[in-house]
């Protein structure tokens, strides 16, 4: 087996595991394997609903193995053998998914966001420096900060202009917005929010 886990009975070791599982269907290759009932039986007990793909995986197992030893009561003489070796064409088959899932992994990895949002305060009064800094404390997977100013817009009133940075398959900025920019308690200090620019990224 390429890959080992250790410490199963830990939230480190099933975090790690759950990673990896996350784009494939077993611990090696296109079928269920020996490695699969290598790590199945390093678990002590079935683990967490947390760790979905681990529990995916292990719901899985666990039916595979129900399987095989029902046949093999049914009929000793079948030689039933669901977790056997991989073939050539099956480990060609397996490098070659596990290829197209990586490139399709950084593919969406690469597509990110630029975007200049315009957002306004109530009025004159709203302290613009604490308005920034509610808008700033916002943490979502995929955000990331930019530059800012204050721009006016008439009677005294100044808007807060700001950049951000977002990958696209982790943030969206409509629910930046609905659900935190213009929600409580942000919305003491923010009236709207408007989207200035968006502008895509692409990275080779």
């Amino acid at each position: 087996m390429a890959v080992t886990f250790h410490d199963l009975s830990s939230a480190v070791g099933l975090k790690k595991l759950d990673d990896y599982l996350l784009s494939r269907s077993y611990i090696t290759g296109y079928q269920a394997s020996k490695d699969d009932l290598t790590v199945h039986a390093a678990l002590s007990k079935p683990p967490s609903s947390d760790y979905v793909n681990v529990s995916r995986w292990y719901n899985h197992i666990e039916a595979l193995l129900r399987i095989s030893y029902a046949s093999v009561a049914e009929d000793d003489d079948d030689d039933v053998d669901l977790f056997g070796e991989e073939t050539e064409e099956e480990k060609k088959a397996a490098e070659e998914r596990a290829a197209a899932v990586k490139a399709s992994s950084k593919k969406k990895e690469s597509g990110k966001s630029s975007i200049v949002l315009d957002v306004k305060p109530w009025d004159d009064e709203t302290d613009m420096k604490k308005l920034e800094e509610a808008v700033r404390s916002v943490q979502m997977e995929g955000l990331l900060w930019g530059a800012s100013k204050l721009v006016p817009v008439g009677y005294g009133i100044k808007k807060l202009q700001i950049m951000i940075t977002i990958v696209d398959d982790l943030c969206s900025v409509d629910t930046l917005i609905e659900d935190y920019l213009t929600a409580e308690p942000i919305n003491e200090y923010v009236q709207s929010v408007d989207i200035v620019a968006f502008n895509k990224i692409y990275e080779n």
